[in-house]
Formats: C-alpha cells, structure tokens, sequence
C-alpha cells in the first residue's frame, strides 16, 4: 500500500505531473489535453525503464499515465477558467 502511494505521489511531483500540468496550460481543448497527458505518461514511464517494455511494471505505467491525464485535463481547466476571469 505504502509503494502504491508512494508511485502516485512520486508521478505527482515528476514529469508527468508537472510537465502535464505545464501542456494542459497550453491548450484549451479536452481531448487533446488527454492524449497528451497520457502520452506524457507513457514516455515518462519508458525513460525512467530505459526504453524496455520488460523492465515496466503495468501497475507503474497505468498510474504514470493516468496522473498524466489528470495534470493535463487540471492545465486545461486552470486555462479555460483563466479566459473567463
């Protein structure tokens, strides 16, 4: 339980949070926000494995992912809600 945490605090403050918050503040659709942050995700997890699928677990690529999203759909929003202040 701890590690699990521990990976979805870690994505948090990694690549994928940050840089997917930073792409989803570029954007103001929702869909494209998506692909990205799952893009984001999926490379952050392949460059911290060296580009190997076998040194990936599946549990670590789904959350790198899924935080990858979720940052880049929270960039989207702050943008949309920015332009209507």
């Amino acid at each position: 339980m701890l590690q699990i945490l521990g990976m979805i605090g870690a994505n948090m403050l990694s690549l994928p949070g940050i840089l997917g918050l930073a792409f989803g503040m570029m954007t103001r659709k929702w869909g494209f926000a998506a692909l990205g942050g799952a893009l984001i995700g999926l490379l952050e997890a392949l460059l911290f494995a060296k580009f190997d699928f076998s040194q990936i677990d599946a549990i670590e690529m789904v959350i790198s992912i899924l935080i990858g999203i979720i940052a880049c759909l929270v960039g989207c929003a702050i943008r949309r809600k920015g332009v209507l202040i």
